[in-house]
């Protein structure tokens, strides 16, 4: 049994700031990449910033430079932080692992977190 948990969203206004966190635990082997996705109402998920255990980052175009993915590979924990907000960024935010854990697949899975909401308005 693995869980993914995911803190740090809220109400913001646009211009303004959140960091996200997401920790993985229970019984993973080892983590590859990490990364955090959204899912706008209306909208697709779509992938936001991944993030490689050797530190190999990736974004979407709509938030480079105003995303910073980065990890604690210890922590098996992920963080987002968000810069310069706009209403565009309003989605529920999810986080995932790439893995495998005992007794899971034998083959590397993505295990997800429950989402966290963000909601940029004035």
């Amino acid at each position: 049994q693995v869980q993914l948990v995911e803190s740090g969203g809220g109400l913001v206004q646009p211009g303004g700031s959140l960091r996200l966190s997401c920790a993985a635990s229970g019984s993973f082997f080892a983590i590859n990449t990490m990364g955090w996705y959204r899912q706008a109402p209306g909208k697709e998920r779509e992938l936001v910033a991944t993030i490689t255990s050797g530190g190999t980052t990736n974004y979407a175009d709509s938030v480079k430079g105003r995303f910073t993915i980065s990890r604690d590979n210890a922590k098996n924990t992920v963080y987002l932080q968000m810069n310069s907000l706009n209403a565009e960024d309003t989605a529920v935010y999810y986080c995932k692992a790439e893995g495998r854990t005992k007794g899971g697949p034998w083959y590397v899975n993505d295990y997800w977190g429950q989402g966290t909401q963000v909601t940029v308005s004035s």
